[in-house]
């Protein structure tokens, strides 16, 4: 790296913070990166990249403090629950934040705290919420007025086993979380929270048969964007057709969603992870063009890929490229430099132009009359 090389904080060098140094080490010029985990084990298994690794203790404020002092940039991989306890402090110390994560609260709360702030929090850039918003927000744009916004993303395997179709692809308590919290949506005008797992529909992608419903975060900020220039805006996350029901049958039914520690155990038990995922985006907008009735689609199935010579799984080249990509485009002046950056702030050319967002050229646009 050369003497001008911005100096990024990496908390958290699990499947998603390890694909995260792999594309700033391979295509990061301009960053010097440095990745924090308490786990010894973790940091071991990047040494193979060739980064600076740092063994903090995350729950000791003191040691995080020590991690994110003089750094430009801290980028959260840590779990959703460590996400108003990092940004605060990197509000606290000026150093721009950035994380993953899909929870509605912690969001809320970082808003709050980049009020004054000096330094950029940006909390959701991942894939959903994250990149999805940036097409959802693309769309919105085409139309005057806008009617109805539906978006729709699911991390799959590519071949389902057992009653669920699923694997684990990314966060099991993220994943528990989305299928907990309530959703945001706008409907008729109105902005409401919807319950998770409900709202069931089903399509088909190119020739593959799915299944979608009502899941929490996957919006971020955009429902509040868009309040007052939309009749309908939501998020599902898409599944393979049966998951839904065995999901409610867990959380409603079991009363697991009062137990979700032991729910975690039981899926990180009995289902396996793998890497041979699929990520599903299909995004649908419809209003008034120049007087006429038209619908929107954008629609992507993107794989897993190489880097640098090692195999990142779908949901891993997603998630780390659009985290990657909100930080470039700071780096690079195209967002604002202080205070809350909503994922729509960032405009979708810029986004696919971006050395890290091209992962996602994989997308099409289509025109529709309605």
């Amino acid at each position: 790296m050369d003497a001008m090389s911005r100096g990024v904080i990496l908390l958290g060098a699990g499947k998603i913070g390890w694909a995260i140094a792999l594309l700033l080490r391979q295509h990061g010029a301009g960053y010097a990166v440095c990745v924090a985990d308490q786990n010894q084990d973790h940091l071991a298994a990047l040494a193979g990249l060739g980064c600076e690794t740092m063994q903090v203790d995350v729950a000791d404020e003191s040691s995080l403090a020590a991690a994110l002092q003089g750094r430009w940039a801290v980028l959260n991989a840590l779990p959703f629950s460590q996400a108003v306890r990092v940004a605060r402090l990197a509000a606290s110390l000026g150093v721009h934040y950035f994380d993953l994560t899909e929870d509605v609260h912690s969001t809320q709360a970082i808003r709050q705290l980049a009020q004054g702030a000096r330094s950029v929090l940006m909390p959701q850039c991942g894939l959903a919420p994250g990149f999805i918003g940036v097409v959802g927000n693309d769309l919105a744009q085409r139309f005057d007025p806008l009617l109805d916004l539906h978006l729709r993303v699911g991390a799959l395997p590519r071949f389902p086993t057992g009653a669920l179709r699923y694997n684990l692809t990314w966060s099991t308590e993220g994943l528990i979380n989305q299928c907990i919290q309530p959703c945001e949506a706008l409907v008729e005008g109105r902005l409401v929270e919807l319950p998770a797992l409900e709202g069931l529909e089903t399509f088909a992608l190119d020739g593959v048969s799915y299944e979608a419903f009502n899941t929490s975060g996957g919006l971020g900020t955009l429902t509040h964007s868009l309040a007052g220039r939309a009749r309908n805006v939501d998020y599902k996350a898409v599944r393979y057709p049966g998951h839904c029901a065995v999901m409610r049958l867990l959380i409603d039914e079991l009363r697991l969603r009062e137990r979700p520690a032991l729910l975690k155990d039981i899926l990180e038990t009995a289902i396996p992870a793998t890497e041979q995922d699929v990520v599903v985006i299909c995004a649908s907008a419809q209003g008034r063009r120049a007087g006429r009735l038209l619908q929107q689609s954008y629609s992507a199935r993107i794989l897993g890929a190489e880097v640098g010579g090692h195999r990142l799984s779908a949901i891993q080249f997603t998630t780390a490229s659009a985290i990657c990509t909100a930080l470039d485009l700071v780096s690079h002046g195209r967002l604002p430099q202080a205070g809350f950056v909503a994922q729509e702030q960032m405009a979708l050319p810029d986004f696919l132009a971006n050395r890290f967002g091209r992962t996602f050229e994989a997308g099409s646009l289509e025109w529709v009359q309605a």
